[in-house]
């Protein structure tokens, strides 16, 4: 069933305006944190109510995750409470709530990508409010939580805040030298395509639940950079690193890749992260 009425949280995200055009035949109330605090229970309870929406999709996140060692009630704030009082907003109005977590909530070592069964087991602030946000937005009836990593998808000079894929995109283009982790090995996420999978869920009857909306494979942070550098035609300028010699307040998962074999059952399979890197640099550059 297509919604008539989606509010989307964190609209001005990448994330969000990646949700907000794949839903645009449907009525969108977008907020921005100028228009909706999402920390403040009573004006959340407010504004989902006056909507009525079918359909409340929260792309609002604290994704500082040195800052949060420093920013813990900030984060709790923004990751965990919101969380709860936006789930609780989506039940009473009768909505399906959909909410955003991440790979960081799981840190163990492995040979073979995550599942949803894995434990989590968080080390740091941040892994720790998103889990907390997690159980938050699962205790809504019908609720989608969906764990992505490394989201990418921004366009050129895009003003926000950039992941991890932009900054080394950047150095590429502009001739650079890059610092790549060689030890961390993630499944990257393209926004439009997390899009993609967020209304196929929501749409078509899937169980409701914990799901991981990852693209398909998964890399070191070097060969994504190698990967991106072939596209783009250039020469790579990188500089290998690893996580123990960097000066990080909050420990980082070095295993991060995630299967996203659930969503896959459901009939939506996310295309390699391959093939979502050239599409997202062939329309960047256009």
């Amino acid at each position: 069933m297509t919604p008539s009425r989606v509010v989307v949280t964190g609209a001005r995200g990448q994330l969000g305006t990646a949700i907000q055009h794949i839903f645009r035949d449907a009525t969108i109330v977008a907020h921005t944190r100028d228009t909706l605090d999402v920390t403040d229970p009573h004006a959340v309870a407010e504004a989902i109510a006056d909507v009525k929406p079918e359909v409340m999709i929260n792309c609002t996140a604290f994704n500082d995750v040195d800052g949060s060692e420093d920013r813990p009630l900030e984060a709790l704030a923004v990751n965990a409470f919101a969380v709860r009082s936006l789930a609780r907003a989506a039940e009473a109005a009768g909505a399906v709530f959909v909410h955003y977590s991440t790979d960081f909530v799981i840190h163990i070592d492995s040979d073979e990508p995550h599942d949803e069964r894995v434990r989590p087991a968080p080390r740091s602030t941040y892994a720790a409010s998103k889990l907390l946000g997690e159980w938050f937005a699962l205790e809504a009836p019908g609720a989608f939580v969906l764990r992505v990593e490394s989201l990418f998808g921004s366009p050129a000079g895009w003003a926000g805040r950039r992941g991890t894929l932009d900054r080394i995109v950047e150095g590429l283009e502009q001739g650079r030298d890059v610092r790549v982790f060689t030890d961390r090995i993630v499944s990257p996420s393209y926004t439009p395509d997390v899009a993609a999978a967020t209304r196929h869920l929501v749409t078509t009857g899937a169980e409701p639940g914990l799901y991981h909306c990852v693209n398909a494979g998964y890399a070191s942070w070097h060969d994504v950079a190698r990967e991106a550098a072939a596209i783009l035609r250039v020469e790579p300028k990188l500089v290998p690193v690893t996580v123990d010699s960097m000066p990080l307040k909050a420990p980082r998962p070095r295993y991060c890749a995630l299967s996203s074999r659930k969503l896959s059952a459901t009939g939506f399979s996310m295309p390699p992260w391959q093939d979502a890197l050239q599409r997202w640099l062939v329309e960047r550059a256009a």
